[in-house]
């Protein structure tokens, strides 16, 4: 009996498993990840290694009752990101995304990039240290939110890594409800990784914990926490929460499911 249990879960994490990553594949036709990101900031230490591509898709959306949320949903963000630095010590990604349904007066289209050093990447016990841009969009004082941050952040053993950081954008978009510049402040965010498993994908966390928070009353402005849970090394899933600082501009409110596949495109 025990066998067939063993069995049946294995070939429905196969079924789950294949139908997360040909929706992710399938959808990368259409565009391309977001900046790696922990639940809803990109304030985080993880950078693409050289030649893995990582393709993403991205929702946020309410589940509150009509009448209780004055924005439903966002576009589905749909991404891919690659890093581009052959070396260990400096690291960098290149992304870009679109954004569906979008309103007809704006660019669907932003990109984003991200350099830093990783944990003791400049020098033994050195923590993680980068900086990034993201939200970039095409169209002027409408997407083009350009949202730079930079990140300083360390493991602690027994506890997880902590990161901390700061962000500043455009002001003219980053405001506040009554239309006054909010365009910058503080992030932090965690993670922690359980149930350590190895197998042909390599070794890694079976479930990560994260959470995150933007200081800000402006679009931006928010955080919430996560479960990410890898079929393998490469492929996972994330569910979440996120509560926004400023109800009147993004609700109060939104579910997050991401799609997430790492491949490399060298082939190792």
């Amino acid at each position: 009996m025990f066998r067939l249990k063993k069995i049946a879960l294995a070939i429905i994490n196969r079924i789950i498993f294949s139908a997360v990553f040909l929706y992710s594949v399938l959808t990368a036709v259409n565009s391309a990840a977001t900046p790696s990101t922990t639940c809803w900031t990109p304030n985080v230490m993880d950078i693409q290694s050289f030649g893995v591509l990582h393709v993403g898709v991205d929702n946020y959306f309410s589940v509150l009752k009509d009448g209780k949320d004055p924005v439903k949903s966002f576009p589905t963000d749909s991404g891919l990101a690659i890093g581009i630095l052959p070396f260990d010590k400096i690291q960098m990604e290149v992304g870009v995304d679109a954004f569906y349904p979008q309103d007809a007066n704006n660019a669907p289209i932003y990109f984003n990039g991200k350099i830093g050093s990783p944990e003791d990447g400049l020098f033994k016990n050195a923590p993680g240290i980068g900086a990034g841009i993201f939200n970039a969009g095409t169209k002027k004082d409408k997407t083009n939110y350009n949202i730079g941050y930079g990140y300083i952040g360390k493991s602690i053993p027994y506890i997880g890594r902590v990161t901390a950081g700061y962000y500043y954008g455009n002001d003219r978009l980053l405001v506040d409800t009554e239309g006054q510049k909010d365009n910058k402040g503080y992030m932090v965010s965690f993670d922690r990784g359980f149930f350590k498993v190895k197998d042909a994908s390599g070794e890694y966390d079976k479930i990560l914990f994260g959470a995150d928070y933007a200081a800000g009353k402006n679009a931006f402005g928010g955080g919430g926490g996560s479960i990410l849970y890898y079929f393998t090394k490469d492929v996972g899933l994330l569910i979440g929460a996120v509560r926004f600082n400023n109800k009147d501009i993004n609700g109060k409110w939104k579910v997050t499911l991401q799609l997430d596949a790492n491949i490399n495109i060298f082939g190792k």
